[in-house]
């Protein structure tokens, strides 16, 4: 398979809701499989489709905690969460990150449980009841579905830094875009 260029914020695909998957067939499956490739590569725990230019209800997952891991594809998901704590973000404990925002990193409060419903390659339809990081990993890429950086969620402060370094680096603008293992914008 194939290591995918990640677009960076400012490419429309990133702005905009996503469309439901049709069917699975074996684009559908390649595409699923580059997404994993490019997801290992950058390194990162999750990736929207729309993230590499194709705006379908498409991400991919891969976090292990203390007790289990977890590994997937969701197509055409739906996630339930419960409201996130009232208070200003702790940054050792709720750091959060971006692969379409290379190498920047921001406190940002997110729901401590969610529920996930989906399909995965075989068409076959799921359920995950996550907490902690796999509920924030689920809550962030099915937030790129929906159009939405986490950067849209930051607080104002956070948002001047965000539209600093955006433009330091020429970002937010359409067509730019890194290839993991190549540039090295990640870490």
């Amino acid at each position: 398979m194939a290591v995918l260029p990640i677009s960076i914020t400012g490419d429309p695909v990133l702005h905009s809701p996503a469309k439901p998957v049709d069917s699975i067939d074996g684009a559908i499956r390649e595409l699923v499989a580059n997404m994993f490739d490019t997801m290992d590569a950058a390194p990162g725990v999750g990736l929207a489709a729309p993230q590499i230019g194709v705006p379908l209800r498409i991400f991919t997952y891969s976090w292990s905690d203390d007790e289990v891991s977890w590994r997937g594809v969701a197509i055409n998901p739906e996630l339930l969460i419960t409201p996130p704590p009232v208070g200003v973000p702790n940054p050792e404990e709720e750091s959060e990150g971006c692969l379409s925002v290379p190498g920047e990193r921001f406190g940002l409060r997110r729901a401590e449980h969610a529920i996930l419903r989906a399909t995965d390659l075989e068409n076959v339809a799921y359920e995950i009841n996550a907490t902690g990081w796999l509920a924030r990993i689920f809550q962030h890429e099915f937030d790129h579905l929906c159009g939405i950086l986490y950067t849209d969620r930051l607080g104002e402060e956070d948002q001047r830094v965000v539209k600093k370094v955006t433009r330091k680096l020429g970002w937010g603008v359409p067509g730019k875009q890194w290839v993991p293992g190549v540039d090295r914008l990640e870490g």
